[in-house]
């Protein structure tokens, strides 16, 4: 593994994405493509209505590009460039349709699925083309099972979907996901490393350059928003390369916080549909604290600290250290 490569693959997606991100702000802003922010959210998110939003497609270029000219292309390279890519797409026409057609939700959620189903189904065909192992180990452990494609494919779907989702979830302040998810993509470039996944391993190094550049402009107080064309996408590929590295069970520590951020989200519905009561002031969870009195900086700073403890507890565990 050339370790040099991989931190020229970190340098040059950062310098392309602080390099586009300039030029593309103010044509995001020119094109009306602004933030709508919630009636119903903490008050002091009501200032950020209008800041341009879809910067996501700043993170996916400067990955792409970057990937693309680093990554060598084994068998794995066109599953990691379909779970990231293809959600992202998913994520750019949400916005889209939010912005431009003033569709507050976005795409219908049929139209979603539709979508994540579609490109989870390809990494899947991708997957048995390459005569991916159907086998799942736990984390921490020599211990695995494999019940075989019947089982394994439709969890993969399922987890593609779960994934996109939380991290989805995680998008709602300033440098929050951008931050969480250089973490993780960090973890799990070591992760890739210690497997010999290296187009895992460029793939995470491309994601984490990208993100930390669009953190520049993402910290607070934030110039840009990514959108879901940049959450869907960094969702999709850490589930790919969660995938590809044979260690999906590992996200529940090392994506903790993308974990967490949904549950409060799955427990809040069914607990006010079943109880009419909420369990927490709002939901996903770093709303919650916000409304608890915290500040939003705080916030970050916290979730950042906690993502970086439990990818150091995934590498232990993992033994990737």
């Amino acid at each position: 593994m050339d370790f040099q490569l991989l931190l020229l693959t970190i340098g040059v997606s950062f310098v392309l994405a602080v390099i586009s991100a300039p030029l593309l702000i103010p044509l995001l802003r020119r094109m009306k493509f602004g933030q709508q922010v919630r009636d119903d959210g903490p008050q002091s998110h009501l200032k950020k209505a209008g800041t341009p939003t879809m910067g996501g497609v700043i993170i996916l270029l400067a990955f792409t590009l970057t990937f693309v000219k680093f990554s060598p292309v084994d068998t794995n390279f066109y599953v990691l460039l379909v779970g990231t890519l293809g959600f992202g797409l998913i994520g750019f026409l949400d916005d889209y349709v939010k912005i431009v057609f003033r569709r507050s939700l976005g795409l219908t959620a049929r139209q979603k699925l539709f979508g994540q189903l579609l490109f989870a189904g390809i990494m899947c065909w991708l997957l048995i083309s390459n005569g991916h192992s159907t086998a799942i180990g736990v984390p921490g452990t020599d211990w695995a099972f494999d019940w075989g494609g019947w089982f394994y494919y439709p969890f993969i779907v399922v987890m593609m979907l779960a994934i996109s989702n939380a991290v989805n979830f995680t998008d709602g302040l300033d440098g929050l996901l951008s931050g969480v998810s250089a973490i993780a993509f960090g973890a799990y470039a070591l992760v890739a490393i210690q497997s010999t996944s290296f187009g895992a391993a460029f793939c995470a190094a491309a994601m984490i350059g990208a993100v930390l550049g669009f953190l520049v402009f993402n910290a607070h107080p934030a110039k840009v928003f990514m959108g879901d064309t940049g959450s869907l996408g960094i969702g999709g590929a850490i589930g790919a390369i969660a995938i590809v590295t044979k260690s999906e069970l590992l996200f529940l520590i090392i994506g903790g916080v993308f974990v967490v951020e949904m549950l409060s989200v799955v427990l809040q519905v069914a607990s006010f549909k079943t109880r009419g009561k909420r369990i927490f002031k709002m939901s996903p969870i770093h709303h919650h604290f916000e409304l608890s009195g915290w500040s939003e900086w705080r916030v970050v700073i916290t979730f950042w600290a906690v993502g970086l403890v439990l990818a150091g507890l995934g590498l232990y565990i993992n033994k990737g250290l």
